[in-house]
């Protein structure tokens, strides 16, 4: 049964930034869901992901792949091999490639991580949207959209703001798994995000999972930060 987490961003540059983050938590009985992005992963390659695994952290590999679906298929067979908990494609890919995004990270034992899409992105407003996208439904219409047609490809889940969660649910049921990024405390700062909300709210409305990143990993006390963010969350 899928438990509802705080998700940290370790959005780091390298593996020893990562790793001198990490080792704050070396007493904390809950040791947190850990996010690895793009940055980390170019930088640091596979090893990065084995070794985070070993410390006991569930991994959620953020690589949001978009391509044609044979690519895309072949990519996620190669990632299968980690022993991550989550990772994501994106939506726009079509339902085709989602549905190969799935084939191919699934194992030979028909055992897999969860696999999401990307909806749109948190940095992204309804005005560029239209503008710069074409795109002429509203943002609320095609995040949506996008998740329905990821629930018809048999994926688990979407990625979307906090402020759209309880509309995909809505869509698309319940045990539909909403992660969100977007998410400060009341009292933060919104950085290049646009579509925000806390994580008590975040909750309310209906985030599964929330990941948040320089609020923890910027905060003066990184670990009283993440014990604020799952009280909040989680009512802990």
């Amino acid at each position: 049964m899928i438990q509802n987490d705080v998700i940290i961003a370790c959005d780091f540059k390298s593996a020893e930034d990562t790793f001198r983050f990490l080792d704050l938590f070396k007493d904390e009985e809950r040791k947190p869901f850990l996010k690895i992005g793009m940055e980390l992963y170019y930088a640091e390659g596979p090893s990065i992901v084995r070794e985070i695994k070993r410390r006991g952290h569930k991994i959620f590999l953020d690589l949001k792949l978009h391509d044609i679906p044979n690519t895309v298929k072949k990519a996620m067979s190669v990632l299968s091999r980690l022993d991550v908990d989550m990772t994501n494609v994106h939506a726009a890919g079509t339902i085709d490639m989602m549905k190969a995004a799935l084939e191919g990270l699934t194992r030979e034992d028909g055992t897999r991580p969860l696999l999401i899409a990307v909806t749109q992105l948190t940095s992204t407003s309804e005005e560029r949207m239209q503008q710069e996208l074409l795109i002429n439904a509203s943002i609320n219409d095609t995040i949506v959209k996008y998740a329905q047609n990821t629930k018809a490809a048999g994926l688990n889940g979407v990625v979307c703001s906090p402020l759209e969660a309880g509309m995909v649910k809505e869509a698309c049921g319940k045990e539909f798994l909403t992660i969100t990024p977007g998410v400060r405390f009341a009292d933060g700062e919104v950085g290049d995000q646009v579509r925000v909300t806390t994580p008590a709210r975040a909750r309310e409305i209906g985030s599964d999972f929330i990941v948040v990143g320089r609020p923890i990993t910027a905060a003066a006390d990184p670990v009283a930060a993440y014990r604020r963010c799952v009280a909040e969350f989680l009512g802990e």
